[in-house]
């Protein structure tokens, strides 16, 4: 299959040939290419895009590289295959490519927490204060998803690239080709509309 084959190549550490043709092209006009023979190539371009930030968001959730890659090889994999059903107007494509990091690491997390399950038959240690704490982590995460996803796009996607993918601001600025200034406006009042919808929801911020 084509799409099984352009997703081996852009693992991170490789891209598909060719590639660079595509690089003046728009992120929405590289998605509307994949359905077609050029399919390959807009996906690698995408990777050169945003592989290195993706693999970041996943190393973040994982803490295991190989883990990481696989969710970065799956993510590319869904956009390959559901590209035609981004929607522009909940976000641009950097967004969704990155929720779909996000939501396969998530995924990997979930296989590996079932992996470690005892068989049936055998005895279930006790939860531990680790495994407690563990608890309380995610339930803080599925809170800082929820008020995320109530923010604006624009206010949104500076916020994910920064704590998920780890770029400076300065890095942001270039990533969604915006003046700096813009980048700063836009993180300082989202994080502040941010601790709103944390506190709202019986969270500090500080404790995030």
């Amino acid at each position: 299959m084509a799409g099984d084959q352009a997703s081996r190549r852009v693992l991170p550490g490789g891209t598909a040939a060719g590639a660079g043709a595509l690089a003046p092209l728009s992120d929405e006009a590289l998605l509307a290419l994949i359905p077609t023979p050029e399919g390959d190539q807009a996906l690698a371009e995408l990777y050169d895009r945003y592989g290195r930030v993706a693999y970041g968001l996943a190393y973040r959730v994982l803490r295991d590289s190989a883990l990481a890659e696989d969710a970065v090889q799956d993510a590319f994999l869904a956009v390959w295959r559901t590209a035609g059903t981004y929607i522009r107007e909940r976000g641009k494509p950097s967004t969704w490519i990155l929720t779909l990091v996000h939501r396969r690491a998530v995924d990997i997390v979930r296989r590996e927490q079932r992996r470690r399950i005892p068989a049936h038959g055998e005895t279930r240690a006790e939860p531990t204060p680790g495994a407690a704490e563990e608890a309380t982590l995610r339930e803080k995460r599925r809170a800082v998803q929820a008020a995320l996803s109530q923010l604006p796009a624009d206010q949104r996607e500076a916020i994910e690239l920064a704590y998920y993918g780890g770029l400076t601001q300065s890095e942001l600025a270039e990533q969604l080709s915006v003046p700096l200034g813009t980048v700063k406006s836009r993180m300082f009042a989202g994080l502040r509309r941010l601790g709103d919808l944390l506190r709202e929801a019986g969270l500090e911020p500080e404790s995030i």
